[in-house]
């Protein structure tokens, strides 16, 4: 849970134009890669694997990305220098099979709590801490209780790290949606790194709830029933890449991404919308806190008491959190959700009575106890609009 200092422009992450596949072999390394873009297209090699054409490798070296080494591991190097950290950097080539059952039960939450003596720049403005909020367990299936909601992994220096995330409506592709909501934090790790590496979304992850002990022999069905979806692009706000931070509330007012996701197998020609059934709209225009009657904050707390496998879901009266004079107020909720909780949505009834995303979770206190999550306006928005609208044509 975490965020920055406050600048208007917004960081598009540029991704590369192939979703790369790197296929596993028996012995679990990968051993082909392929993809097709509208600019490059690769071509079968008549023995039913996909080259990737020497021009796109080229354009990843420029990344210092060799993908023939990247797949064989080459991605664990986390040395300052190769962590691509700008927006035109991000690259985020599929290595098919990476994230199986156990891989996924294991990953851990990347989230290190805030001391309230941290948030020592309130506007005067800021709530009275809220009684904590006991979360209460999504019932199985989370698909037909909450059908958008979902995780994020992803691979950090500090190893394999899960956050929640938000199937979100596309403007661009009405009822035809490949976009997720999550936090800022769960994608790139702010002023001090860069982009986060083999990030993915699996919406509805261990769907029947099953207990962390009973996962270990779940089969890839049980742990992702709708499928691996990978990053093919990802975006957060200029304020989180240039002050974000892992401790403390730097930035948590910008602590926001939106990630276009391609199925790591076939979906059918379905998009990731009509696949889980389901898509909820963003709210750039909600209300501040005193005037938002309830929220929702969703998510798969990771840190204990929890253990990251099953839904949980706060519901609370929002009220005002400060951060310093220079970056808009948050909304805070009590809620006893910990880490790996971040990124998940947060939702209210929007103008028009239906439920819409205002906010996903980005820090709470060490102790636990309250939730904090930007306010939606015109930056989150713009960040919104240039994933969609990167996409629009396609």
């Amino acid at each position: 849970m975490r965020s920055i200092r406050p600048s208007f422009t917004v960081h598009l992450a540029l991704a590369s134009a192939l979703a790369l596949t790197a296929t596993a072999c028996e012995s679990g390394e990968p051993e082909a890669a392929g993809g097709a873009s509208a600019s490059a297209s690769a071509s079968d090699a008549g023995d039913g694997r996909i080259r990737i054409p020497d021009g796109l490798k080229d354009k990843l070296k420029e990344h210092g990305i060799d993908i023939d080494k990247w797949r064989n591991g080459a991605w664990k190097n986390w040395d300052r220098d190769d962590w691509l950290r700008e927006a035109q950097d991000y690259v985020n080539p599929i290595i098919e099979g990476l994230w199986d059952p156990d891989r996924m039960r294991d990953a851990e939450e990347p989230d290190h709590g805030v001391d309230e003596s941290d948030l020592s720049g309130d506007q005067g403005v800021t709530d009275p801490t809220p009684e904590p909020v006991a979360a209460q367990a999504v019932p199985p299936t989370y698909h037909a209780n909450a059908a958008t909601a979902g995780k994020v992994f992803f691979d950090s220096p500090e190893g394999t790290m899960v956050c929640s995330a938000t199937v979100v409506k596309d403007p661009a592709h009405p009822g035809k949606s490949n976009l997720v909501w999550t936090a800022g934090h769960c994608v790139h790790a702010g002023k001090k790194g860069g982009w986060y590496r083999n990030i993915a979304f699996v919406p509805s992850y261990n769907n029947a709830g099953k207990p962390a002990a009973q996962l270990r022999n779940a089969t890839k069905e049980e742990a992702a029933p709708y499928g691996v979806w990978w990053a093919d692009w990802a975006q957060t706000s200029d304020q989180w890449i240039e002050q974000g931070g892992s401790t403390g509330g730097d930035g948590a007012s910008y602590d926001y991404a939106v990630i276009h996701v391609t199925p790591e197998e076939g979906s059918g020609g379905k998009s990731l919308e009509e696949t889980v059934g389901s898509a909820l709209p963003v709210d750039f225009d909600a209300p501040a806190a005193p005037k938002v009657r309830s929220v929702t904050a969703i998510g798969y707390p990771a840190a204990p008491p929890y253990d990251g496998q099953k839904l949980y879901r706060c519901q609370d009266r929002p009220g005002r959190l400060s951060i310093n004079t220079s970056e808009p107020t948050m909304y805070r909720i009590g809620c006893t959700m910990t880490g790996g909780s971040s990124g998940g949505g947060w939702v209210a009834t929007g103008a028009d009575g239906k439920p819409a995303l205002v906010s996903n979770t980005s820090i709470g206190p060490v102790t636990s106890g309250w939730l904090a999550g930007p306010r939606l306006g015109a930056e989150a928005k713009g960040v919104y609009d240039a994933v969609s609208g990167k996409f629009a044509g396609r």
